[in-house]
């Protein structure tokens, strides 16, 4: 019973760590609800009134979700500044408030300097949100000059709350959260796996369901992959560890991802395009009719799961006879003379298996280091030398990326951010004071929540769409919630930490309903100040569509980036990384030196993901031009192909000099041409649709080379999964030109 609990707790762990990567979201929702309860335990313990209870909560609050750096010391270093910056902005709002014109002008100037804070880093954004924060608090709780004294007192407390909340009882320092993410990758790697396993026994009517799931387990598991590389600098203390990690986690990613596809091939009756986990909606490959009916059919289930639990366990976790022979026998497939009685197809995905099983004992030595060998079998053995001697072969590389020169006036992006807010707060000010001259703030801070981490006036139309509809929703749910609480102060007081536990939780995962746990939240402060009708919250939902209409003009009106302006622009920075990653790749296959190829293969991707979050008002369901809306995921679902083989091709490069059966092929050099001409090509046109230039079509890769080479396979010589990834990414960005309107030319 004892381990049954334990084993159970261990699997909600572990869906907990999958669904939450590096527990982010409940460490900020946890931390949040915690200095704001230590917050109201002091000031209730000294006797103060409810409206410098609600304005401790809200200071507490801002104090904790507005410092985002990393460092521990860089945090203590920011919310030390940011008390002082707070009593100022508290003090202004309380003095200005009698005095109308002069309080709207500071309001619009501390506007633009917050936005403007941003080209500081973290630090200045930190400290431009608690002065903005701070002041809309005093226009809230109305603060007058009298009250300060008390109100410098209750923002210390908060303060100081935060402080505890951060550094005594829950700390999170830099090493931990990479940690954590890394249980989280081995989560959702196992997770993926699971779907994995589901394939050979779906029947046509069940396919289409786990294709969807593969599909969206695939892209979780790249997502936290990015966040690890993303961490890694700050959570590990050596940079050759932190090199090591991030091509371990890039192995396992490559590998899991390679044998989702091999198994659906094994479906098929031609080998299935990688678009097809790229791309949702995607048709299912061609021949897909019945489950894997082959005599190793019973073999590959088995070996699936004991995949999954190599992948899934740490090593303290998964030691024992019986697992190492799962992992010798995985492993064991990497020769040949191992492989079961099958079609070519599924001896292809036992292969598979065994690629996937050296990523996993990998990544198991990078993150748990060394284990048992006692139980090795020569398979095993010859897969450990080949991870020693890689890691013994990683070196920082002195290559260093140019750092791209920094705009200046009017062209950097905080500057015209500063300036769009500020106009679209000037408008939102004089509106909101015609719907109500008590609470015209709402307006301004709608118009200034529409701007952060938006960068494209169609980003800024979708999240003020997203806002307005968790607020008419937040507004229905605080009606009824304001009647059900009625006037008891610490019942209301629970829920408001509730809905701001909620609230942090979910931000990341819908911004929707993000606001509509603010404006419920809000809805029970209301009660708390005796200030709560419905009419009140009526008018939050006009001053919520004023703000985001104001901000909306502001970011078509004042320097305006128009969203086809900065996918265009994101998409000429993926096409350039693209390049230089499978130049880079294909250098080194060949025989020549290719830099840091890991390093380069995360650029991408970074550079991926900023497109893809950039290309969601074109995507988003209110579109109304559907055909566009499509053309659009068609287009990202391409460039996740073509990143796929980029990071495989880099992959498999980072071996060549220490990996036995890996040999230089100058050809390789040849075959690359044509590719890297055709992305320069796309990416020429898409920066500038008058150029003249057109793509390059003509044979396929593999007979630029040798006739046969893909007819023929030959796995233990790298060329030819070479050449695979070659072939497949020639063709998609084959692909991308008709989309992007780039027309065809003749074969060189």
């Amino acid at each position: 019973m004892r381990a049954a609990g334990r084993s159970g707790r261990v699997r909600l762990w572990d869906r907990l760590a999958a669904s939450d990567p590096g527990l982010l979201r409940l460490t900020a929702g946890l931390r949040t609800v915690t200095a704001i309860a230590l917050t109201l335990a002091v000031l209730a313990g000294i006797g103060v009134p409810v409206t410098q209870l609600v304005a401790g909560a809200m200071a507490a609050m801002v104090a904790t979700f507005a410092i985002r750096e990393k460092q521990p010391g860089g945090q203590a270093g920011t919310l030390a500044l940011g008390l002082p910056v707070a009593l100022v902005s508290l003090s202004l709002g309380a003095l200005l408030n009698q005095h109308v014109v002069a309080g709207d002008l500071f309001f619009v100037a501390l506007i633009f300097s917050a936005v403007y804070g941003r080209r500081f880093g973290d630090r200045g954004t930190a400290l431009g949100l608690i002065g903005f924060q701070i002041y809309f608090l005093s226009l809230f709780v109305r603060a007058t000059p009298g009250v300060l004294p008390a109100l410098y007192g209750v923002v210390g407390v908060a303060f100081a709350a935060s402080a505890t909340a951060r550094f005594v009882l829950l700390p999170q320092t830099p090493a931990g959260t990479l940690d954590r993410l890394r249980r989280a990758f081995r989560a959702r790697l196992a997770q993926l796996i699971a779907s994995q396993a589901k394939l050979p026994d779906a029947g046509p009517e069940e396919v289409e369901k786990v294709l969807e799931e593969l599909r969206t387990r695939t892209a979780r598991l790249h997502e936290t992959a990015l966040m690890i590389q993303g961490r890694l600098e700050d959570g590990t203390s050596d940079p050759a560890v932190a090199r090591l990690l991030q091509r371990r986690v890039a192995d396992a990613e490559i590998a899991a991802e390679r044998l989702g596809l091999l198994l659906l091939t094994a479906r098929s009756a031609e080998r299935t395009d990688t678009l097809t986990l790229h791309l949702p909606g995607a048709p299912v490959p061609s021949g897909v009719e019945s489950p894997v009916r082959d005599g190793a059919a019973a073999a590959l289930r088995r070996d699936l799961r004991a995949l999954r639990v190599l992948m899934l366990r740490p090593a303290g976790e998964a030691s024992g006879t019986a697992l190492a022979q799962v992992r010798n026998r995985l492993l064991g497939y990497r020769e040949e003379e191992n492989l079961p009685e099958a079609s070519p197809a599924v001896q292809d995905v036992f292969r598979g298996l065994g690629e996937a099983a050296r990523a996993s004992l990998g990544l198991r030595l990078a993150l748990d280091g060394p284990q048992d060998e006692s139980a090795d079998t020569p398979a095993t053995t010859r897969s450990r030398e080949e991870l020693d001697a890689e890691d013994t072969a990683i070196e920082i590389s002195e290559e260093r990326t140019p750092e791209a020169t920094e705009p200046t006036g009017l062209a950097r992006p905080t500057t015209r951010a500063a300036l769009q807010v500020a106009v679209g707060s000037s408008l939102a000010i004089a509106g909101g004071e015609l719907l109500s001259s008590q609470r015209w703030y709402w307006a301004v801070l709608t118009c200034w929540i529409v701007f952060l981490n938006t960068a494209s006036t169609g980003e800024i139309l979708v999240k003020g769409y997203r806002r307005l509809l968790g607020t008419v929703l937040g507004v229905v749910a605080g009606i009824g919630l304001a009647g059900l609480v009625g006037h008891h102060t610490w019942t209301a007081f629970a829920l408001v930490l509730v809905f701001i536990f909620a609230m942090f939780y979910s931000a990341p995962l819908s911004y929707t309903l993000m606001s509509f746990f603010v404006t419920a939240m809000l809805g029970l402060l209301y009660t708390l100040l005796n200030t709560y009708s419905a009419e009140v919250l009526v008018l939050r939902i006009e001053e919520t569509a004023l703000g985001a209409a104001c901000g909306v003009f502001a970011a078509a009106v004042v320097l305006p980036v128009h969203t086809d302006r900065r996918t265009n622009e994101l998409l000429v920075a993926v096409l350039d990384r693209l390049a230089d990653v499978t130049r880079g790749a294909v250098d080194q296959l060949s025989g020549g030196t290719g830099g840091d190829l890991v390093e380069r293969a995360r650029e991408l991707d970074q550079a991926l993901a900023d497109l893809r979050a950039a290309t969601q008002p074109l995507t988003h369901p209110i579109t109304p031009l559907r055909s566009r809306r499509d053309s659009v995921r068609y287009v990202v679902a391409l460039l996740e192909t073509c990143a796929y083989h980029g990071r495989s091709l880099a992959a498999t490069a980072e071996l060549l000099p220490t990996h036995p059966s890996i040999a230089a092929d100058p050809r390789l050099r040849g075959a690359c041409g044509r590719i890297v001409h055709n992305i320069e090509a796309i990416a020429a046109h898409v920066a500038d649709p008058r150029a003249a230039v057109e793509i390059e079509s003509g044979s396929s890769i593999a007979s630029m080379l040798e006739p046969g080479t893909l007819r023929t396979p030959r796995y233990g010589r790298v060329t030819d999964r070479v050449l695979r990834h070659l072939q497949r990414l020639d063709e998609a960005v084959s692909g991308l030109a008709r989309p992007l309107g780039v027309t065809g030319g003749p074969a060189r």
